[in-house]
């Protein structure tokens, strides 16, 4: 049985967290992982669904950790002229989640990953977020359904030709300190959705 969407939501939401926390700490922290999705789903009053968000949210991270050079390539060849190092953290780290689900988990149907990681945009960036983030996934959508349609296998980054007839999505710059001073994994607490003083409870 497929896992409930807001369970998967939720783990969205954490995997998000912790790569947030994972650029500003550094790849020693990846040792705290676990550590982080327990004490995050622990307290959960969804007994039932709660091993099954710890398990999403670690196959999340780690599968945007082991093939993030190529979820970077895909981002930044369809993003043009925008370094990936120019996004926001957390604008790109949605991305990295969607773009691991996108080319690695085909199971999960493309148009619920996007909007997934719009909605996500919306509640904890800035309001230009979701649209950016459309503009990426979108493109990206169209060229793995490509691949796929046409057999190639595992869908690879696209060459700067099969880039050259799709518009560049509108560039945003970082919003967030370079550091936010979180040195412990368990206790990290993101930004809060825009608009709303606490996250939602599974």
């Amino acid at each position: 049985m497929a896992v409930p969407l807001r369970r998967r939501t939720r783990a969205r939401e954490l995997a998000l967290q912790f790569l947030y926390m994972l650029e500003l700490s550094g790849n020693d922290a990846m040792e705290e992982l676990i550590p982080f999705v327990e004490h995050h789903t622990k307290g959960s009053r969804d007994t039932k669904g709660r091993g099954e968000v710890a398990e999403f949210t670690l196959a999340l991270a780690r599968g945007v950790v082991e093939n993030r050079e190529e979820i970077d390539t895909w981002i930044e060849a369809i993003a043009r002229n925008w370094r990936l190092d120019r996004m926001a953290h957390l604008d790109r780290n949605i991305l990295r989640i969607a773009i691991f689900e996108l080319v690695f988990q085909a199971d999960t149907p493309y148009k619920v990953v996007i909007n997934e990681a719009i909605d996500i945009a919306k509640r904890f960036s800035t309001s230009q977020s979701g649209s950016f983030v459309n503009g990426i996934l979108d493109r990206a959508r169209i060229l793995i359904e490509e691949s796929r349609a046409n057999n190639e296998g595992h869908p690879v980054p696209p060459k700067n030709a099969a880039m050259k007839s799709m518009p560049v999505p509108a560039p945003r710059g970082p919003i967030e300190p370079e550091s936010d001073g979180f040195t412990s994994v368990s206790s990290f607490n993101p930004p809060v959705p825009r608009g709303r003083n606490s996250r939602h409870e599974d």
